[in-house]
This record gives structure tokens, sequence and C-alpha cells, in this order.
């Protein structure tokens, strides 16, 4: 499935929120003006819907309580909001409609209580929950936890805790992967920096891995031409997974180089190409051209969409991004972008206008469009002087 429709309210810097989605989304705008929030939306129903060690309790508490959740324009109205709807494809009807709300209960233990959480079959136009119900109001406590995250309450809409619950986020950093006692004691559940990259590809069984190591050498050539035989091997004194592939510009008896020899952004395109392979899911990718020229960036667009079209099952896929290096290529449908726009009501995600789309259409980049928002106002200003 994927996510066709978002609206928000009073989430972190976004005040209210009601937009489309596609199955590409590309998120911009200028730093501070949200992001990462944007895509933490997901990653907090995500974090709801783990029935073990997660829970809205849990999901709220990791992020620093209500206060750093609610939007700081929010003064009348406390009340916290998110609602998603999930089709099977691309400009298909959506097929559920989820909504969860929240807020402090006000008194006592301050503790965050469910206000409103609606599911809605949309194939069958029936509504399968609508909270609180009676069973709440003759027991209070039962709104302290979703029945998204509860087995025993979620088994007529368990499509949507599964889809939450199976989404990768990732931000993978080179250093860790190269140097793993570095985050060895502090690695995140999910491990979204790629701490544990080589041990999940060592899981993945051996006709899945090699296939898909040979895509990703096929896509990375366009990116690292001197790359070739691209492998997975383990260490034979110590039985530790390592990637290794021959580069022809070095010598031929020191070619061989293994993943520490990697450049920082060979790294990152070999952990998104993987993410991108592994799993039908929805997939979060912040700032993929990090570490990588500008002459690659330009790349990332086709190189994401070719993997896309290689996966069994196509998944749904969010990019955040500053660069407008990325935002050149021709193969970016501006029907694809967000564009956020901070103002003193909060941040607006805005889409393209119909006019901005024939401009792209009739030979326009999106980079030439989105120049501006992507690139601070003030940028000529910055100076230590």
């Amino acid at each position: 499935m994927l996510i066709s429709k978002l609206k928000l309210k009073n989430w972190r810097n976004f005040k209210s929120v009601n937009v489309d989605l596609r199955e590409r989304v590309i998120v911009i705008g200028p730093n501070a003006s949200g992001k990462s929030n944007l895509l933490d939306v997901f990653r907090f129903l995500r974090d709801v819907a783990k029935p073990a060690g997660g829970g809205l309790q849990r999901a709220v508490e990791s992020r620093g309580g209500l206060s750093k959740l609610r939007c700081l324009l929010a003064r009348r109205d406390p009340e916290i909001s998110i609602e998603v709807e999930l089709a099977e494809r691309l400009d298909e009807p959506a097929v559920w409609r989820y909504r969860l709300a929240f807020k402090s209960e006000g008194k006592g233990l301050q503790r965050v209580v469910v206000s409103q959480e609606h599911v809605e079959n949309l194939r069958i136009q029936t509504v399968l929950l609508n909270r609180p119900d009676a069973s709440d109001k003759a027991d209070k406590e039962r709104l302290t936890e979703t029945s998204l995250e509860q087995v025993n309450a979620n088994k007529d809409f368990r499509e949507i805790a599964q889809f939450f619950s199976s989404l990768t986020y990732l931000h993978l950093v080179p250093q860790l992967l190269r140097h793993k006692e570095l985050g060895s004691a502090m690695q995140l559940e999910g491990d979204p920096f790629g701490q544990s990259f080589l041990e999940h590809i060592a899981k993945t069984p051996d006709r899945t891995r090699n296939a898909r190591l040979k895509k990703i050498e096929s896509a990375l050539k366009a990116c690292v031409p001197n790359m070739r035989d691209l492998k997975f091997q383990r260490d034979e004194t110590t039985g530790t997974p390592h990637l290794e592939a021959l580069y022809e510009h070095w010598r031929p008896d020191a070619g061989w180089q293994r993943e520490d020899q990697f450049s920082d952004g060979t790294l990152r395109l070999l952990g998104i190409m993987w993410s991108l392979l592994d799993g039908d899911s929805l997939l979060l990718l912040e700032e993929p051209e990090l570490s990588l020229n500008e002459s690659i960036v330009r790349q990332i667009p086709p190189l994401l969409w070719q993997m896309q079209r290689k996966a069994k099952h196509r998944r749904q896929v969010f990019v955040t991004t500053h660069s407008e290096a990325l935002l050149e290529h021709s193969s970016i449908d501006p029907r694809d972008i967000l564009r956020l726009v901070p103002t003193d009501d909060g941040t607006k995600v805005e889409l393209f206008s119909a006019q901005e789309i024939d401009l792209v259409n009739s030979g326009y980049t999106v980079a030439q469009l989105v120049g501006t928002p992507v690139r601070p106002a003030s940028l000529d200003q910055l100076s230590i002087f």
C-alpha cells in the first residue's frame, strides 16, 4: 500500500496540513522548515503501531513529551491530530482511512490520552472503529492506549498496523558502518543509521542477496564506473560479514577493496539501493545527497526510480533534500514535490500549481522553479563579520 493523503493538525511546526501524496514524494524547503518533522509523522505512527516496546505513550515520551510535539501556535486547541488515507496503487481510490487525535488528560498524571481514533474501510464504506466509545467512557484508562497498538483490538484493520510497523527510515552514517565500535553501545531500534547494515545483508538468503547485489552493481556503474564484481564475503578468521568490490583503476593485486575503503558516497548509495530492494513498505530517506558530488547527486532521481522498477514490489519513497542539483534531472515529476514554506502561521505545505507543472512540461527543470524556496533568502548575508 501507499499513503495517498495526509492531514495534520498541530503537529510540531505544522498548524494544518491537507495534502495528496504520490508514489514518490520529494520534500524541499529551507533549513528548519520542518522536512524531518514531516517524515517523523510516519515514524510516529510506526512507533504507535508496535505492540511490543511501543505504543502511544512510548512514542510521545521518546520525542520529549507532548509539549515537543504540539505546534506552538496551538494555543486554543491543544489537540494533535494525524489522519492518513491508504491506497493500493497510485491514482486509485483509497481503501483505508485512519485518524488519531490525542492530548493531555489535563489533570492528575498529565498522561497522553486518545481524544479520537477512527478507522474506516473505504472499500465497503464501513466505519470499523470510532473512539471514544461506550467502553472508553466506562473505563477511561483505556484511552491511554490506541487500538492500533493492541493485537486484540486491531483484528479488523491489522493491515494498517502491519503497514506502519514495516516502515523503513534510513539516514546511513558511513562512519558508523566502518567503525562499529563507535555506536555499538547506542544502537537505535530499527537501525536508522545503518550500523547493522552488513549483518542485515548477511541474514538475507544467498540467492536473494546475490541477485540484489547484481542489480545494485549495475545501477552503481553510472556513479562509480570503475567498480565491478560487487560481492558479499565473510572474514575467514572471524566470520565478520563484508562487502567487496574490484576497482579497475587500482593495481591488479590491490584492486579488491572492502566496505571500510569505500567512499562515504558509495556507502550511502549502497544503503539506499539495498533498502529500495528490501521490502515493499514505506521508505523514508533523509538527504541522500550527503557525501556526494553534484554530478552524482544529479543522477540520484533516475537511480532511485530505476531501483524502484527493479524491486519485486514497488514501494513508496519519501526523500528530503536541500540540493538544487538533485532537482535538476528531467525525470522528476513536479507533482511529486512538497514545498515547505515557513510563515507566521506555521509551515505551509504547497504543491506545484498547474502553471508551474506546464512550465516543467515545456522544458524547465524543477530546480529552476524552486531554487528560491530551497536556498535561504538571507544566504548572501552569511558572514562571521
